[in-house]
C-alpha cells in the first residue's frame, strides 16, 4: 500500500511538471481548438512598439498544488507517524517552493500598438520581440474575439 501511495504520489508530481510547460502562442501557433474558428481581419499600421515580460498568471495554483503533491509524496517516507508527519511538511515546503518557481516563469513578448485602417487604434501583447516589426509597417490583426494576433 505504502508503494502504491508513493507511485501516485509521484505520478501526480509529475502531471504537475509537465503541466507547468505550457506552450507558447506565437502569431503563427494555432491551438487544436482555433482550427476552422472564423476571425475577424483588419488591416492597419504599427505605430508603437514595446519590448515585455509576459509571466505566468496562475502563481497560487502551482504553488498550492506543489505543496499539496509534495505533503502526499513526503508523508509515505519513513515508518512511523513522526516520520510521516516530518516527511510530510519537508514535502509540502519542498513542492511549494517547486510549484512556485514553475509558476513564476516568464517569457519574452512584444506590445504592438496598431492604427487600423477604420482609425481605431489598438494595442495587442503577443510573444514575440520588436526586432520582428517596425513602426510604419503594413499589418494584418485578426482576432476571433478572444485572441488577437499581428502579423505581417
Amino acid at each position: 500500500m505504502k508503494r502504491d501511495a508513493i507511485r501516485f504520489a509521484m505520478l501526480a508530481l509529475g502531471l504537475v511538471f509537465a503541466s507547468g510547460c505550457a506552450t507558447h502562442s506565437t502569431p503563427s501557433t494555432f491551438n487544436r481548438s482555433e482550427v476552422g474558428a472564423a476571425r475577424t481581419v483588419e488591416m492597419g499600421t504599427i505605430r508603437g512598439l514595446r519590448d515585455v515580460t509576459i509571466q505566468n498568471d496562475q502563481r497560487t495554483v502551482g504553488t498550492a498544488t506543489g505543496a499539496a503533491l509534495g505533503g502526499i509524496a513526503g508523508s509515505t517516507l519513513g515508518s512511523g507517524t513522526r516520520a510521516n508527519t516530518a516527511g510530510a511538511v519537508a514535502g509540502a515546503v519542498a513542492g511549494g517552493a517547486a510549484g512556485n518557481a514553475m509558476a513564476r516563469s516568464s517569457r519574452a513578448g512584444v506590445e504592438v500598438t496598431v492604427e487600423l485602417d477604420s482609425g481605431r487604434t489598438i494595442a495587442v501583447t503577443q510573444d514575440g520581440t520588436s526586432q520582428q516589426f517596425r513602426v510604419g509597417d503594413r499589418v494584418q490583426v485578426s482576432s476571433d474575439g478572444t485572441t488577437t494576433r499581428v502579423t505581417r
